[in-house]
């Protein structure tokens, strides 16, 4: 029987620049996605006959990774009837996208084991949602349209994070409609400028200034849930460079520059874990870390 398994890295977003609302829903964005080393785990295992299945102890609902098998058979892909079980180290409703890194594992686990048709998997990571299509190469990328169209990028300069969880989640689909609310969105002509602006700060080994680590959710997600603001401090007197919200929240992230970055958030998160349950250093991570491996 076959077995393989892959890595599914969380994501911070080390910029967000929020457009407006689309026809379908969804919001124009530019953005940055980062693989970061707090990861969970997927097994799949290939059966002999049955149905697909999941098993996400923990997690309740609609779970991604059935989403992207059932994407996949919509797709006419023919591979056999699979087991996904997965281990869950990310928060959930975080805002480090879980979820949706979960389902790009599940995605690539699927395709080692049967042909996927050039551009299925890209196409079914879209409809998933822009988090999974960000998250399907593991690593640093552009999102633009809204988020799905991913660039890859170059590695930035050396660097580390300071994940500090919160106690609560957040829905996504409530930030959002917080951030509408609260009028946040950028015309079209200014999310293009924004683009234009981070574009040529996007190269290889580079450090990015500080007016580029912003996260237009940061409004919208502090309305719905004011302690954010204290992580957001915390981190910055732990010694963080930078500390952003990630993705929609409420996780905050503090990024530390240079040489000896996760040693100094390695200290961080020993003054602030009696404080933040679950608060962790991450780092960047990129493929092969996220590839399949089969036995």
């Amino acid at each position: 029987m076959s077995r393989g398994t892959a890595l599914a890295p969380a994501k911070v977003n080390t910029c967000l620049f929020l457009g407006g609302r689309r026809a379908d829903g969804r919001h124009e964005l530019v953005t940055v996605y980062e693989s970061i080393s707090l990861a969970d785990s997927l097994t799949l295992t290939v059966c002999r006959e049955g149905a697909d299945r999941v098993i996400c102890p923990g997690v309740s609902g609609p779970n991604l990774v059935s989403g992207a098998l059932a994407g996949l058979r919509a797709a006419e892909w023919d591979g056999p009837p699979v087991l996904i079980d997965v281990v869950k180290r990310i928060p959930v409703a975080a805002g480090l996208g879980g979820g949706s890194a979960d389902a790009a594992a599940a995605l690539r686990l699927a395709g080692a084991v049967a042909p996927v048709a050039p551009g299925v998997l890209a196409s079914v990571a879209r409809a998933l949602g822009a988090d999974v299509a960000g998250q399907l190469a593991p690593g640093v990328s552009l999102g633009t349209g809204a988020g799905d169209v991913v660039e890859p990028l170059a590695a930035l300069a050396e660097h580390a994070w300071l994940i500090l969880p919160a106690a609560v989640g957040l829905s996504t689909a409530d930030v959002y409609r917080e951030a509408d609310r609260l009028g946040l969105a950028r015309s079209p002509s200014d999310l293009a400028e924004a683009r234009r602006w981070l574009e040529p700060a996007l190269r290889a080994g580079a450090v990015l200034p500080g007016e580029l680590l912003v996260n237009e959710l940061e409004r919208a997600a502090l309305s719905l849930y004011p302690p954010i603001s204290r992580a957001l401090l915390d981190a910055r007197e732990a010694g963080a460079d930078h500390a952003v919200l990630a993705g929609s929240g409420p996780t905050v992230a503090g990024l530390f520059w240079g040489r000896g970055a996760e040693q100094r958030a390695a200290a961080a998160v020993a003054a602030l874990a009696g404080r933040y349950s679950g608060a962790c250093v991450a780092v960047p991570v990129a493929e092969p870390v996220g590839a399949p491996q089969f036995r």
